[in-house]
């Protein structure tokens, strides 16, 4: 079987580990459909030879043994949760691709002189419970107590709780940790996720730099009433407050420009009647910026705005960051090697920057890091439609393969 042939079963088999078959991929942290889809990709990588383990946050790591390995390892793979309806490939096309390394490298027999170590993280998205990059923070010691005891999901449950019910220790979370001479470089393969390498008919993109982010729920305190026998003018209502800032925030970032992106993705209201103005409203804000000073400047407005409209009417607002992390720049060694190596194949190429976020945005900010997009048919993803045709899968991974036997 070819690595096109592999790569694309992997993919179909994988899209089976869904909550929502039917209606794109659904696959949340720490949820049944998690679980089954770890113990296949144990399989898979038990499959190519390499010594296969979870750690304590649900991490699957597979290594291939180098010649000497106490030398930082080579780092490679991506996430395997997904957004609610998500796509089959964003995540999960970056383990399967390390995977494939793994099994290129032992086809030809070639011994690294270091480990090569296949890397699938928990919880990249944030999605259930509104964070991100939770496994590949994790083990660079960047999960607190706090993040894991305060955040819920919209169910109300914690992360600690989450983690107990799916098999694992929460309150052991430092033993995941890593030590810093482990790690020596990391590489991902990931689909763009946007429009820009299908549309101009482009095999690959070399990233240049990963955006910064800042997450928060938002929560509006007003007073119920009755909808009908209320004043307008004496009600204290959440929901138009929060509607009014809510349609200021995508101002907010295209007055910013430089490719900023600001997004409310989830809303709330209680007690949700018909009949009645709500008590409160919850709502997310998602802003992203490659210059962290226009994500800080577009949260101040925001804020700035809630105590306007609060102080009007005499209700209240309060903020959680969910998520904090800075634009990280992915090394120019790599970079100049990836397009050297894309060229030596002839593929066609461009150097771009992503719009979305990456589990090498985190260990970009303390190794050289790499990252290597295939194009998004019709730049759809975070959807049922999303598509990558499985020959683009090929390349990337033959560029990571020229890089990674010639990184010593």
């Amino acid at each position: 079987m070819s690595t096109l042939e592999r790569i694309e079963k992997n993919l179909k088999d994988f899209a089976a580990f869904s909550a929502s078959p039917i209606e794109g991929c659904t696959r949340l942290p720490f949820s049944e459909e998690t679980r089954a889809g770890a113990d296949k990709l144990k399989e898979l990588m038990e499959d190519v030879k390499l010594s296969v383990f979870e750690d304590g946050v649900g991490n699957i790591f597979g290594i291939r043994k180098g010649r000497d390995s106490t030398k930082p390892a080579i780092l490679c793979g991506s996430h395997y949760d997904s957004v609610f309806n998500g796509g089959n490939f964003d995540g999960i096309a970056g383990i399967m691709s390390a995977i494939e390394i793994a099994k290129l490298l032992d086809e030809n027999d070639i011994t690294l002189d270091r480990d090569y170590i296949v890397a699938a993280f928990m919880d990249e998205e944030g999605t259930r419970f509104g964070t991100g990059y939770f496994g590949s923070r994790a083990i660079m010691g960047e999960v607190s107590d706090d993040e894991i005891n305060n955040f819920t999901d919209k169910d109300g449950i914690s992360i600690h709780e989450a983690m107990t019910t799916y098999g694992l220790n929460p309150d052991d979370i430092k033993s995941v940790i890593w030590d810093k001479d482990r790690i020596g470089t990391f590489l991902e393969l990931h689909i763009e996720q946007g429009p820009v390498l299908d549309e101009k008919k482009i095999d690959l993109g070399i990233v240049n730099g990963i955006v910064g982010m800042e997450r928060y729920m938002i929560i509006v305190n007003g007073r119920a009433d009755h909808a009908g026998t209320t004043p307008m003018d004496m009600r204290k209502d959440p929901v138009d407050i929060a509607a009014k800032v809510i349609g200021k925030i995508s101002d907010f970032a295209k007055e910013a420009g430089e490719g900023t992106v600001a997004t409310t993705g989830l809303i709330n209201v209680k007690p949700g009647g018909m009949n009645i103005v709500a008590s409160q409203v919850e709502f997310s804000v998602d802003i992203r910026s490659i210059d962290k000073d226009v994500v800080s400047e577009i949260y101040s407005k925001i804020a700035k705005l809630l105590d306007q409209l609060t102080k009007e009417v005499g209700a209240s607002w309060k903020a959680q960051k969910t998520l904090d992390v800075e634009a990280t720049m992915m090394d120019e060694k790599l970079i100049d090697k990836m397009v050297d190596y894309t060229n030596d194949r002839g593929y066609s190429n461009i150097i771009m920057p992503s719009g979305a976020g990456h589990d090498a945005l985190v260990f970009g900010k303390h190794y050289p890091a790499a990252m290597v997009f295939v194009p998004s048919v019709n730049g759809r993803s975070h959807s049922a439609e999303e598509f990558t045709p499985y020959e683009y899968f090929e390349k990337g991974i033959n560029v990571l393969y020229d890089l990674i036997v010639n990184l010593d």
